[in-house]
């Protein structure tokens, strides 16, 4: 398990490298522009597309947080048991999303 949170958390920071990057560039394109997005046709999409980006990169964070959280659990020994319930996450889970801190049906409840 440890291995495959590792290959998550890399996946997750290359991501995470990849939209910074995509936003800085957005960004550095519309510097120094005096249009504005709401009356320039492409800046719609320019907003769009940065505010959709920057909204992928907060998911990508808190994945990586989530993922530090899973290895703490993993050297405490208490990874793959529900934070609510204490039951075992199901295996087929924990091999979709080895980070989650969650069941199934607790995940489910919020």
């Amino acid at each position: 398990m440890r291995d495959l949170l590792e290959a998550e958390r890399a996946e997750t920071q290359a991501l995470i490298d990849r939209l910074t990057q995509g936003i800085d560039e957005v960004s550095a394109a519309r510097e120094g522009d005096n249009s504005d997005d709401e009356h320039d046709p492409e800046g719609a999409t320019l907003a769009f597309e940065r505010s959709q980006a920057a909204t992928l990169l907060e998911q990508s964070e808190n994945r990586l947080e989530e993922i530090a959280e899973a290895v703490d659990r993993l050297n405490a020994g208490t990874f793959g048991t529900c934070i609510d319930c204490g039951r075992p996450i199901a295996e087929a889970r924990l091999e979709a999303r080895p980070y989650a801190a969650k069941c199934v049906n607790c995940a489910a409840r919020g």
